[in-house]
């Protein structure tokens, strides 16, 4: 008898740890899995008892009854499922409690808004650091890229991660390699993952950039070097966000950024972030941080659906929850879809503000800052994102092109929309801009520099601003000379002019897939011409306009 209990206990104790392996629940009362490990435990316990009971009990019966009238008259069954019962109605009543329908005006005010000026708070802008990709097409671009890596491609494959972040003041998206198979874990968890992939979304560039030291920490990764299991057998207390992130910092060195859920209305509502642990993904070193005190260098804390569910709070429960169902007065909520935006090196959120029911305009949108949750409101009236989209597509229906969900800027002052036109195997084939408040402004063109120079060509001809981008025409400087030699060259299959002027060293590169520039087959040596031009690489400068 005493064998049989010594072998029950390490029975349960077997399966308990199973099921907090696997499982891996916070140790919390505001973790949802530790209410599904309560109940878990109900269930294994009485059922063991109730077994032990019966087998120990129903053959010493006199009278003769069934297995199941037995059963049903064993107390510890009806012990269990009142335990069962009453952990249920807790979790039940917790939650109801925690709800939008009892604490409106505490869940109302979990995010704070300001008001901004649009003019002011987004600087006109340099179409050299701004993302002109989306995450479909970095994930393109990686797989490409991980395609021409012959040494790793049969072992590894490209996560899909693809966290946008400033790194070194350039918007990139990066994402970690992961093994290809469990047989390729085997064979390589040793030295751990040799590499991860960025992507450059404003030039394009893709980069594999190989490690000293491989990755030894990962989604990939399987036992106790799992991101996860790593981080809850640290942290056993924590319950950490749905969405961990992979960052790189400053010096390129791969971390994973790892929020925990902070609640502020009862057992599970008003969810917020409290803490950020920093986990080096090569040594496995954690850094614990109260989210205010998080480094400059992370750029991802609050998911964007986070802070998008925040607004929503914030927009529709102003005069209560049933008013938010039933009237629906000023009630204001984000639009279907966010894209993000680069701001004194900080990713920030953006998304419209609509009215709750379904027009197709926004009285404004919000910027929301993805490391400290600042948010700010600008009303500007005009049509929503998807209004915009089919406004661009129908400019180019003839080719079929479909509009990514696009980027807010500030354009001679103007907000505008800007998105690229996308073919039907996801590649950048044009780009569109749209006027915000007249929609039916829309200029399309091959490059981001004509597609620029269309539009403000367009705002130009509706007596907006002077066809010129102010914070770019800032970064140019002007020439004019005397043309001493001239002479096409291909480079990366592209078509170049280098053109020497009389006094200076440097040469001066024109880029003929830019078409405001093929006016200089008209020009022969010994010609005057006039050109604005900023600093390019090496002994070039790069021609962005001939002046008339």
């Amino acid at each position: 008898m005493k064998k049989g209990k010594i072998l029950t206990g390490l029975g349960v104790m077997i399966l308990l740890f199973i099921y907090y392996y696997i499982s891996l629940p916070a140790i919390n009362i505001h973790s949802s899995g530790l209410w599904g490990c309560i109940l878990f435990l109900i269930v294994l316990f009485t059922g063991i008892f109730a077994f032990r009971k019966y087998k120990k009990d129903y053959r010493n019966i006199t009278i003769k009854v069934t297995p199941i009238e037995f059963i049903k008259s064993m107390k510890i069954l009806k012990v269990g499922i009142g335990l069962f019962v009453a952990v249920v109605a807790v979790y039940v009543v917790g939650s109801i409690l925690s709800s939008p329908i009892v604490n409106a005006s505490r869940y109302q005010k979990l995010l704070t808004v300001e008001e901004g000026d649009f003019a002011t708070d987004v600087e006109q802008v340099d179409f050299r650091t701004i993302p002109i990709l989306d995450k479909d097409s970095a994930e393109l671009l990686g797989n490409r890229k991980m395609g021409s890596m012959v040494e790793m491609v049969s072992q590894f494959e490209v996560g899909n991660d693809y966290t946008q972040i400033n790194y070194q003041g350039t918007p990139v998206r990066v994402t970690p390699l992961v093994y290809a198979s469990g047989i390729k874990w085997l064979t390589n968890q040793k030295d751990g993952i040799p590499a991860y992939i960025m992507i450059d979304m404003a030039t394009q560039d893709t980069q594999c950039v190989k490690l000293s030291e491989g990755m030894k920490y990962s989604k990939s990764e399987h036992f106790n070097r799992n991101i996860y299991r790593h981080l809850r057998f640290r942290y056993p207390t924590y319950i950490f966000a749905d969405q961990i992130f992979f960052e790189i910092d400053d010096e390129g060195t791969p971390y994973w950024v790892c929020p925990v859920k902070k609640y502020k209305i009862g057992l599970f509502g008003g969810q917020t972030i409290g803490n950020v642990v920093l986990c080096n993904a090569v040594t496995g070193e954690c850094t614990d941080y109260p989210v205010e005190d998080v480094p400059t260098w992370v750029d991802k804390v609050y998911s964007a659906e986070l802070l998008t569910e925040l607004y929503d709070y914030y927009g529709t429960l102003k005069h209560g929850y049933f008013n938010s169902v039933l009237s629906q007065k000023d009630c204001l909520q984000a639009t279907n879809g966010y894209n993000y935006i680069a701001l004194d090196d900080d990713v920030w959120v953006y998304t419209g503000v609509t009215s709750v029911s379904g027009d197709q305009s926004n009285v404004g949108f919000v910027l929301m800052n993805q490391r400290t949750m600042e948010t700010k409101f600008y009303k500007v009236e005009g049509a929503i994102e998807d209004s915009a989209m089919t406004s661009a597509e129908g400019q180019v229906q003839n080719l079929g092109y479909v509009a990514a969900f696009p980027l807010l800027l500030n354009i001679s002052d103007e907000p505008t929309y800007f998105m690229a036109l996308k073919d039907g195997g996801g590649l950048v084939k044009k780009y569109a801009m749209v006027n915000v408040q007249k929609y039916q402004w829309v200029a399309i063109g091959d490059t981001v520099k004509e597609c620029e120079q269309k539009y403000l060509e367009l705002l130009k001809t509706n007596g907006i601003g002077n066809g010129k981008n102010d914070a770019t025409a800032d970064l140019y400087q002007t020439a004019t000379g005397t043309i001493t030699a001239i002479a096409p060259i291909v480079t990366d299959g592209n078509t170049h002019y280098y053109v020497a002027l009389q006094g200076r060293q440097k040469l001066f590169d024109l880029d003929m897939s830019e078409t405001s520039l093929l006016d200089i087959i008209r020009y022969q040596v010994g010609e005057q011409i006039t050109f604005s031009y900023s600093d390019g690489e090496g002994e070039l400068y790069e021609v962005k306009e001939i002046a008339e």
